[in-house]
């Protein structure tokens, strides 16, 4: 079953889709799943609502939300930042575990991109909470992914001017400026539970090095699975059924597999 859900997070209304697997007797695993930078909670080719339909089938339950300023939800691009986005998830996965169908011992956490940044960060900051973590070619640091292509002139602009036009949307000085301070792999590192890294080997947008960095961090709790020639968000079919057979069999075993 499929339905629309609200949730209310820094006094906005944020709009997103529940999955429940039918015929589910006693309490079911959730995932929480969050989109990228620029992204909704369908993504490209769909592929967010592919996979919440296999976990349902498999048993799990998920849900996927717009970030506040993104997609459906309230508020403005512009006021976006990663830590507004952090808090947005936490009131995610509070409401996972509140309900009432849902296992809160059996709460995954699926993160694309700058989702896979905000779930990372989630998970280092609630590891008690989260019971497996997946990250699609995560952007790990936000401020180099910003200014590493960047001439400091380009970045001077962009601070007098005090925003970015980025194809039509409007980021705000204070997304750099707190992706900047972050250290964000210092605050992930804490997450003790398994990890799934999937990353394209030809991803143009965040590099491939980034989930390396990740595994380094992790240690021998992630493992780091190449989608080959692949691009940043698996725009082909063959890419995309193996991020979504990779994605499934992991969460099936991290959160089913002593049910």
């Amino acid at each position: 079953m499929q339905k629309a859900v609200e949730i209310e997070s820094r006094n906005l209304t944020l709009r997103g889709m529940l999955h429940i697997p039918d015929n589910a007797s006693g309490k079911v695993p959730v995932v929480c799943i969050f989109h990228g930078f620029t992204g909704t909670k369908v993504e490209p080719h769909f592929i967010f609502v592919k996979l919440s339909r296999r976990l349902e089938k498999a048993g799990i339950a998920s849900l996927r939300f717009d970030f506040g300023g993104s997609g459906e939800s309230d508020g403005d691009f512009e006021d976006m930042t990663i830590l507004t986005e952090l808090e947005d998830a936490k009131a995610i996965l509070d409401y996972a575990k509140s309900l009432p169908f849902a296992d809160a011992e059996r709460i995954g956490v699926v993160g694309l991109s700058m989702g896979g940044t905000v779930a990372s960060l989630l998970a280092g900051d609630r590891k008690e909470d989260v019971a497996a973590l997946c990250l699609w070619a995560p952007a790990g640091d936000m401020g180099e992914r910003l200014t590493q292509d960047r001439r400091p002139e380009e970045i001077q602009a962009f601070r007098s001017k005090g925003w970015w036009d980025v194809g039509g949307l409007t980021l705000g000085i204070d997304f750099l400026d707190t992706a900047l301070d972050l250290d964000t792999y210092k605050r992930a590192a804490s997450y003790d539970k398994r990890v799934l890294l999937l990353h394209g080997d030809k991803d143009q947008v965040v590099p491939y090095q980034v989930s390396e960095r990740y595994l380094e961090i992790y240690g021998n709790n992630a493992d780091l699975h190449t989608i080959q020639d692949a691009d940043h968000t698996f725009n082909r079919k063959d890419w995309e059924e193996e991020v979504l057979d990779y994605t499934v069999g992991f969460l099936t075993g991290e959160l089913l597999g002593g049910s």
